[in-house]
């Protein structure tokens, strides 16, 4: 299937629903689908073929899932670059992925052309978005499952980023994994606080509300005063946060208190959220934070049960999801015992773009190894311990950086 079709499903059962809000703008599931069929054909006479990269330097906004959507239709490969960017790693991404064009902000204007200079002679960039062609007409390429859709570029422990390949495939897989953590009555209004260059803007927030028809309620970028002023105004009933988000809500909501009680699921990942800042945000929101667990490579893979949340935990692996925890020597760590995390997943990543080696390094067996130290308890619940390249080594003993943190 071809993941943009998510899009056409929701438009067809009510196209005058708002699809995406951000910025006091608004457009609806029929106008989105509508456009992005047109800019996908635009593309596809801008001597541009299938398959090639799509780069996208553009804040939060309509415009930015618009050319999602378009690249998706189209056949092309998004590749979304941080807007924190400056042009060393721009110019890096754009050379490593060869893009074929980039739509670039035009206040990114002057740092996507030096970028340009530096990197890969492309055809051109974007500033805008090419008008609807209502008259235009024509059918858009049909994609094979295993057709890469989306090129994530991460750092990691490298000194290079890698670009991680999702296929239309491992896409749909992210949707249906995020659909079995979120009940289907929380998706009438879900909020993006996140850059959609990140995975967990695009696999845990905008594909699989779009898929189940909600309204994606998007800022800019993140301000919790905003944030919770948003909550309130289109009554939010899902949101996901990083750990440092989390607090500065809190933080707001103390200070001026909105009405946030429309919020019924909550997720947090990227780091540990304290238990005692989850217990400030319960008694604050009236809804418990649910830690999980993803990678760029492989998101969501993991989360605390909303019926049974284990504060402080990453939680249990999600249905399909298989997880374990390995010594050095990569046989299975018994429940206490600090070793490395290794998942399968129907929604594991591709390979990292171009990179062969790397893709073997962390693929092994069909398991990825993610390089983060975890251990498990007697009850299946995950604890996150450090990174496997920060472990200590004291007289013979693993002791993780966490283990000091706490200290």
């Amino acid at each position: 299937m071809n993941i943009g079709n998510i899009l056409t499903t929701s438009a067809q059962k009510d196209p005058g629903k708002p699809a995406i809000v951000c910025d006091k703008k608004s457009i609806s599931y029929g106008e989105l689908d509508r456009s992005t069929t047109s800019l996908a054909r635009w593309l596809l006479r801008q001597d541009l073929k299938t398959g090639d990269r799509i780069a996208i330097y553009w804040p939060n906004s309509i415009e930015i899932v618009k050319l999602f959507f378009a690249a998706f239709k189209a056949g092309m490969i998004a590749v979304p670059i941080n807007v924190r960017m400056k042009t060393p790693e721009v110019a890096y991404i754009l050379e490593h992925s060869k893009a074929a064009v980039c739509f670039a902000h035009p206040d990114l204007l002057s740092v996507a052309e030096e970028a340009r200079s530096a990197s890969w002679q492309f055809n051109q960039i974007q500033t805008t978005l090419e008008a609807v062609y209502e008259g235009d007409s024509g059918p858009l390429p049909v994609m094979n499952d295993e057709d890469p859709a989306f090129l994530l570029y991460t750092s990691g422990t490298t000194a290079r980023p890698k670009g991680v390949t999702h296929t239309h495939r491992t896409l749909s897989e992210c949707v249906k994994l995020t659909h079995a953590m979120v009940p289907d009555g929380d998706w009438q209004s879900a909020l993006v606080m996140t850059q959609m260059a990140f995975v967990s803007a695009m696999c845990l927030i905008l594909l699989p509300a779009v898929a189940k028809g909600g309204t994606v309620v998007s800022v800019t970028a993140f301000d919790a005063p905003l944030v919770l002023d948003l909550i309130e105004r289109f009554q939010v009933t899902y949101a996901f946060a990083l750990p440092s988000m989390v607090q500065a809500m809190i933080e707001e909501q103390a200070r001026k208190p909105r009405q946030v009680r429309s919020l019924r699921s909550f997720l947090a990942a990227g780091d540990r959220v304290p238990v005692s800042t989850q217990q400030r945000f319960q008694s604050l929101f009236g809804i418990s934070v649910r830690e999980g667990f993803g990678m760029t490579e492989m998101c969501p893979s993991m989360a605390n049960p909303a019926d049974a949340i284990r504060s402080g935990s990453l939680g249990k692996p999600l249905p399909g999801v298989k997880a374990r925890v390995v010594d050095a020597e990569g046989e299975d760590a018994f429940d206490g015992q600090i070793g490395e995390l290794i998942l399968r997943s129907p929604a594991k990543f591709a390979g990292y773009w171009d990179d062969p080696a790397a893709t073997r390094e962390a693929v092994r067996d069909g398991w990825l190894h993610t390089g983060d130290l975890v251990r498990r308890d007697a009850d299946g619940y995950l604890w996150f311990e450090g990174r496997k390249k920060e472990i200590i080594i004291r007289d013979g003993v693993n002791i993780s950086p966490q283990e000091v943190e706490e200290a």
